[in-house]
C-alpha cells in the first residue's frame, strides 16, 4: 500500500515537472512568435524640402558639396529657404526612408522619431502611415518645430543637405520604448542621430535591448565629428555596419581601401560599403563579396541611393538571401531611386 502511494507521488512529481517543461516550452515559442516586425528603424524625423540649385548657389552659402551641414538657427534656415523654389517636400529622415523601402517590399516595419505636434509633424506621420510603417512616438507639443532638411540638387545630380534638426535632434531615452525594440528581430540606426546627452542615451537604450543592430554611418561629417564612438560601436555593438567608401576610410584613418579590407576582414562582423561607380562590396570575415553598377541610367537625383541601397540590402538579409542577392537588391532599389526626384520610391 505504501509503496502503492510513494509511487503515485512520484508519478505525480514527474507529471508536474512535465507539465512546468511543456509551459516553459509553448512560452519560450510564444516569445519568438511574438517578434512582430522584421525591424524597427530608429532616427531623425525630417521633412525633406527638395530644391534645384546652381553650383553658385552652394558657392555663395559656403557649402561643401555633396555633404550635409546642421544648421542650429531656425531663422538662418528659413532665410536660405526663402530664396528658393521648393521642387517637392516630403516625410524624410536617412532611416525612415530605408524602413520605407523596406515596406515596400512586404516586409512588417515600424520607425520611432521625434516630431512637435505641428503642421509638418502630422504630415510626417501621415506619410509613414500611408507606406504601412507602424510609428511608435505619440507627439506632443514641443518647445521646437518639426525638424527640416534642405536638399539642394545641383545640374550633376549631386545633393548637398543643409538640415534643421528642430525637435527630431532632441529625441531621448523615454522617446524609446524597449518593449518595441525588443518586438523586432532588428534595429536599423543612423549616425545623423548620434549626438552627446540625451541623443546617446536614447543610441545606448535601443542598443541594449535590441535582438541585432544595423547602423548606418550616414555622413563623412558625422564621421569626422564622433570618430571614437562611431569605431567602438562598429568594433563592440553593430551587427551589421553600412558606410560608403569615403566614411569608411575616414573612420579607420585607412589611406588606401585595401585597409579597410583588412579592416573588415580581422572584426568578423558584417560591413556594406558603397563605392559609387565601383559599385558595393559586403566584408565579413574572409567572405569578401562585391557587385558592380547598373549601367545607362537616367540618374535625376542621388539623395536616396544610399537609403534605399540599405533598404535593399536588409530585405535581403532578413529574408535569409546571399550576400550577392542581398547586394544586387540594394543596387536594384538604389537605381530605380536615382531616376527621379525624392529619397523614395
Amino acid at each position: 500500500m505504501e509503496e502503492n502511494i510513494v509511487k503515485q507521488e512520484i508519478a505525480m512529481v514527474f507529471l508536474v515537472k512535465f507539465a512546468l517543461l511543456v509551459i516553459l516550452i509553448e512560452k519560450n515559442q510564444l516569445e519568438q512568435r511574438k517578434l512582430s516586425m522584421k525591424i524597427l528603424g530608429i532616427g531623425n524625423a525630417i521633412v525633406d524640402v527638395i530644391c534645384k540649385v546652381d553650383e553658385n548657389f552652394i558657392n555663395q552659402n559656403k557649402l561643401t558639396k555633396g555633404t550635409m551641414k546642421l544648421i542650429f538657427d531656425d531663422k538662418e534656415f528659413q532665410s536660405m529657404l526663402s530664396n528658393l523654389n521648393i521642387e517637392k517636400t516630403i516625410s524624410g529622415g536617412s532611416v525612415a526612408n530605408s524602413i520605407v523601402g523596406l515596406s515596400q517590399q512586404g516586409n512588417k516595419v515600424g520607425f520611432i522619431g521625434k516630431v512637435n505636434d505641428d503642421d509638418l509633424g502630422n504630415k510626417y506621420e501621415d506619410g509613414l502611415k500611408s507606406e504601412n510603417v507602424e510609428y511608435f512616438y505619440s507627439k506632443k507639443k514641443e518647445n521646437l518645430p518639426t525638424g527640416t532638411c534642405l536638399i539642394l540638387v545641383t545640374p550633376d545630380s549631386e545633393r548637398t543637405m543643409c538640415t534643421f534638426l528642430g525637435t527630431a535632434g532632441k529625441i531621448s531615452e523615454n522617446d524609446v520604448n524597449s518593449e518595441v525594440i525588443k518586438q523586432s528581430e532588428m534595429i536599423f540606426l543612423e549616425g545623423y542621430l548620434w549626438d552627446e546627452g540625451e541623443p546617446k542615451k536614447a543610441f545606448e537604450k535601443a542598443i541594449n535591448n535590441a535582438n541585432k543592430v544595423a547602423m548606418s554611418l550616414s555622413d563623412q561629417f558625422c564621421v569626422d565629428r564622433h570618430k571614437t564612438h562611431f569605431l567602438e560601436l562598429v568594433e563592440n555593438k553593430l551587427d551589421i555596419t553600412f558606410a560608403n567608401e569615403q566614411e569608411m576610410m575616414s573612420l579607420i584613418d585607412a589611406r588606401e581601401f585595401k585597409d579597410v579590407i583588412e579592416f573588415g576582414k580581422n572584426l568578423k562582423k558584417l560591413i556594406v560599403i558603397t563605392r559609387g561607380e565601383k559599385g558595393a562590396i559586403s566584408i565579413l570575415g574572409n567572405e569578401i563579396t562585391e557587385n558592380g553598377v547598373e549601367k545607362n541610367l537616367e540618374i535625376k537625383d542621388l539623395t536616396g541611393a544610399g537609403d534605399l541601397f540599405a533598404a535593399g540590402f536588409l530585405h535581403g538579409y532578413l529574408n535569409n538571401l546571399n550576400p550577392v542577392e542581398c547586394l544586387n537588391k540594394g543596387r536594384e532599389m538604389s537605381s530605380k531611386v536615382i531616376q527621379q526626384i525624392g529619397a523614395r520610391l
